[in-house]
C-alpha cells in the first residue's frame, strides 16, 4: 500500500512538473511573437571632430540569416552640417545586409574644422523601410520602438586637439635614425592648456608606460613647453622647452631640453626636436 501511494505522488509531482514547463513554454512563446527584425545595433555613439578614421553604424538582423540581401532604407538628420562636419564614406540612404549575413555598416568620415569653439552637433539616422516585407523595422511598436533610430554626436575639439604620429630623428654612429609612434593623442578642455599622451619617441626605456607632457598655446602659433617634472624621469629631472604649430598643415614641432641631474653636481641637458603629424 505504501508503494502504491509512492507510485501515485510520484505521478502527480510528473503532471505537475510537465504543466509547469507546458507554462513557462507558453510564456516565452508570448515575449516574442515576431516578425523577426532589423535595428541599429547600438542608440548612439560620440566621437570628437579630430577622430581621423571611419566611423562604422552598424545594422543587424535580429533574426536567421536569409539566403537573400536585405536592404534597409534610412533618413538622415540632426544638426551636423553634411559636407562640412561630416560626409558618407558609403551609399547614402539605404545600406545592405549580404545574404547569409547579420549585419552590416553605414560609413560616415568626420570633417576636422576645429576652431576652438567647443560645442556638439548630432546626426540622426532613421530606419524608414526593409525588403524583404516579412522582416519588421525595430523591435516593437508605437512610440517604443527599439533599434530604429540612431544618434551620432560630434564633439568639437581644439585647434590642436586629435590623433597624431610622432617622429623623431636621431643621430647615431651609423648615421641619422628616425623614430616613430602612432595614435599619439593630444587633448585640450580650454584649447589653451594641452596634454601630450607620449612624448617618448625612442628615447628611454619606458615606453609602455607613455608618460604625458603639458604644452600651452600662445595663440600665434607658437606654443611654450613650461618647465615640468616626470615621475619615469626621476624626481629631480625636468623637461621644458618651445614649439610651433603651422595652420597650413596643422604639423606641431616640439623643441624638447632635458635637463638631468648628476649626483656630481653637474647637470647634463640633451636637446630633441620632435615633429607630430596628425593621421
Amino acid at each position: 500500500m505504501i508503494i502504491n501511494k509512492l507510485r501515485g505522488l510520484f505521478g502527480v509531482v510528473i503532471v505537475l512538473t510537465l504543466g509547469v514547463f507546458a507554462c513557462e513554454t507558453s510564456d516565452v512563446d508570448r515575449i516574442f511573437e515576431g516578425p523577426y527584425y532589423v535595428r541599429f545595433t547600438k542608440d548612439s555613439l560620440t566621437y570628437k571632430e579630430s577622430y581621423s578614421q571611419p566611423i562604422n553604424i552598424e545594422v543587424h538582423n535580429a533574426g536567421p540569416q536569409l539566403d537573400q540581401a536585405i536592404t534597409i532604407n534610412y533618413t538622415v538628420g540632426g544638426t551636423a552640417r553634411e559636407g562640412k562636419e561630416y560626409f558618407f564614406a558609403s551609399k547614402k540612404g539605404t545600406v545592405t545586409i549580404p545574404a547569409k549575413s547579420s549585419k552590416a555598416n553605414i560609413v560616415l568620415q568626420l570633417i576636422n574644422n576645429a576652431n576652438n569653439i567647443l560645442e556638439s552637433s548630432t546626426v540622426t539616422f532613421t530606419i524608414t523601410g526593409v525588403q524583404p516585407s516579412s522582416l519588421q523595422v525595430g523591435f516593437g511598436s508605437g512610440e517604443k520602438v527599439i533599434g530604429k533610430q540612431f544618434t551620432l554626436i560630434i564633439q568639437d575639439d581644439c585647434l590642436l586637439g586629435g590623433s597624431y604620429t610622432g617622429t623623431q630623428v636621431f643621430s647615431t654612429q651609423t648615421g641619422p635614425q628616425t623614430a616613430t609612434i602612432s595614435n599619439v593623442q593630444i587633448t585640450s578642455t580650454d584649447c589653451k592648456n594641452y596634454v601630450l599622451s607620449n612624448w617618448n619617441i625612442g628615447l628611454l626605456s619606458f615606453d609602455a608606460i607613455k608618460p604625458t607632457l603639458t604644452f600651452v598655446d600662445n595663440g600665434d602659433n607658437s606654443l611654450t613647453i613650461p618647465t615640468q617634472n616626470n615621475a619615469e624621469l626621476g624626481s629631480t629631472d625636468t623637461i621644458k622647452g618651445t614649439g610651433a604649430w603651422n595652420p597650413k598643415n596643422r604639423v606641431i614641432t616640439l623643441n624638447l631640453q632635458f635637463t638631468i641631474k648628476q649626483s656630481t653636481g653637474k647637470d647634463t641637458t640633451l636637446n630633441y626636436v620632435q615633429t607630430y603629424t596628425p593621421q
